[in-house]
């Protein structure tokens, strides 16, 4: 198979890293996640990653903490996931970067785009922590931002489930899943693909996002490669 892509930016939620667990990380998950990222990156494709940090902390149900601390806590979380997923992809022989919006420079670059796009025209995956490095902003508006901000072909969300339903499959066993959506659908409708600020951002863009579920790792490489999994949106209505 051949890519369809050549630069992509990989959502990679924290949940997805914690295994059967449901908390924390579990490494042989993160190093089945890890392998066909790797027959990506052989395959030509180059390869950012935003993680999140649902596996650790989850500022929105933090009760009455201050919502700026809480965020910053989650904030840190990500980064744990970034060391995580790139000590994976070392293991696996490939070489890595992480780069952080909160300065940590013992552990990790400062975010930098021009740095970043370097690494990515070597061949080295770049995973981005932190978020944006503000409070009110979640990993998926990181994500949207990083991925206009290296010029990335899509952004690839890795999910728990196969794809955008019009209602919660998992409550609803007739919800219908969608192949295809427009952002005009997806911020009309209020559905669940990324919040508000992040789709508004890719739509403003012109950024499509291909949602697709990361219980088979291997739908990441399938989902480069072009196959139908998921479900794709674009400012096509």
């Amino acid at each position: 198979m051949q890519p369809k892509y050549k630069r992509i930016l990989l959502k990679l939620s924290g949940e997805s890293l914690a295994g059967n667990e449901k908390h924390g990380i579990d490494f042989d998950t993160v190093l089945q996640i890890c392998k066909p990222i790797k027959k990506c990156v052989d395959a030509g494709v180059e390869v950012g990653i935003v993680v999140g940090g649902g596996n650790f902390w989850r500022g929105r149900s933090s009760g009455d903490m201050d919502r700026t601390r809480a965020d910053h806590m989650g904030m840190l979380a990500t980064a744990i996931n970034a060391l995580g997923v790139c000590d994976a992809l070392e293991q696996l022989g490939l070489t890595v970067r992480v780069q952080t919006a909160i300065g940590m420079r013992q552990v990790a670059e400062p975010y930098i785009r021009n740095k970043a796009i370097c690494h990515l025209e070597k061949g080295r995956v770049v995973i981005f922590g932190c978020g944006t490095g503000n409070p009110f902003f979640s990993t998926d508006t990181a994500a949207s931002l990083r991925a206009a901000e290296i010029e990335a072909d899509v952004i690839m969300k890795a999910t728990m489930v196969d794809g955008v339903y019009d209602c919660d499959p998992k409550t609803n066993p007739d919800a219908k899943k969608y192949d295809q959506l427009s952002f005009h659908e997806v911020l009309n409708k209020d559905l669940a693909v990324m919040d508000s600020t992040a789709a508004s951002l890719c739509k403003d863009n012109n950024l499509p996002i291909l949602v697709f579920s990361i219980e088979d790792p291997e739908n990441i490489y399938r989902a480069v490669c072009g196959e139908n999994v998921g479900t794709l949106v674009t400012n096509k209505d």
